[in-house]
């Protein structure tokens, strides 16, 4: 972090106030290099437009609208609402030339998973932040693709507690599922993949887990990529302190299995719903990132 502490935090914005705007609001507020200036949505009683309201944060009802209107004040923008409200969010925001860091499954432009990319994402304006199980997963992937040139076949499967899982995620199962499966398909180079979503309502809510199985002819060097699996382990972690490799790399026959979890901070949501955790986290590496290159 740079020495130079005498610079204004980053001013950001937030739109949506669900599950994901308020894990996002309570990590902003926790940073030394970010200000939440607006907490924007649509629902005057939402719990998260009442906690920032109690913790001093200005807020609005008018949406993106209310965003636009404050744009000279603003640094950068946080989508965390739905993939179709998101479109409709970056056409409004686009003009304006602010950095939009949409942690939608809408996909509208280059896609930023920090442990992959970070130092390439921070000159674009939009950042598509892929999906909570494409943060989990795809790096543990692209481990896999480095060791193994010819991949048949890769799926990932993501577990998370259905009460961690809201309404507009609910709505955007199959924007995340092809999401995820384009982002493996760029990061990995892969022509056939799947995404399997598991959400479960065991109570108590089960930590997120995430498994990444590849089929492939080639012998593989396990004691290699287990070596890089540990320092990519190591990479997310330093971002998403909860995550964490459960079952390093084995190989059955042609299949090379990788199994990850991911336990949250407990900010908004207990702590198992990492799903909550690593997506708001790869938005807050981006904003910080890029806030501390204006430090320097």
């Amino acid at each position: 972090m740079s020495t130079q502490t005498n610079r204004a935090p980053l001013q950001v914005a937030i739109v949506g106030t669900g599950n994901i705007g308020t894990d996002l609001l309570l990590k902003v507020e926790a940073s030394p290099l970010l200000d939440c200036v607006l907490f924007a949505g649509r629902r005057a009683e939402s719990p998260g437009i009442e906690l920032a309201r109690s913790h001093g944060v200005p807020t609005s009802v008018a949406g993106i609208d209310a965003i636009v209107a404050d744009a000279s004040h603003i640094d950068l923008v946080f989508d965390a609402t739905s993939a179709e409200d998101a479109i409709r969010h970056w056409a409004a925001i686009e003009p304006t030339g602010l950095p939009f860091v949409d942690l939608t499954p809408a996909h509208l432009g280059k896609f930023c998973v920090p442990a992959l990319n970070l130092d390439e994402c921070l000159d674009e304006q939009y950042l598509s932040m892929v999906t909570c199980g494409g943060q989990a997963a795809v790096p543990m992937a692209h481990c896999i693709a480095e060791a193994a040139t010819e991949i048949d076949y890769l799926e990932i499967v993501s577990a998370s507690a259905s009460a961690s899982v809201g309404p507009a995620s609910r709505a955007n199962l199959d924007e995340y599922v092809h999401t995820t499966e384009q982002a493996t398909i760029e990061f990995c180079g892969v022509r056939r993949t799947k995404t399997v979503l598991v959400i479960n309502p065991a109570e108590p809510g089960i930590v997120m887990r995430n498994s990444i199985a590849v089929s492939t002819s080639e012998r593989v060097d396990l004691d290699a990529l287990r070596a890089s699996v540990e320092t990519m382990e190591k990479l997310i972690r330093s971002y998403v302190p909860g995550y964490r490799v459960v079952v390093p790399p084995v190989a059955t026959g042609d299949r090379i299995t990788i199994m990850v979890e991911v336990e949250g901070r407990g900010d908004w949501f207990p702590r198992y719903a990492g799903n909550l955790d690593i997506i708001t986290c790869a938005g807050m590496a981006v904003a910080e990132a890029r806030a501390e290159r204006g430090r320097s």
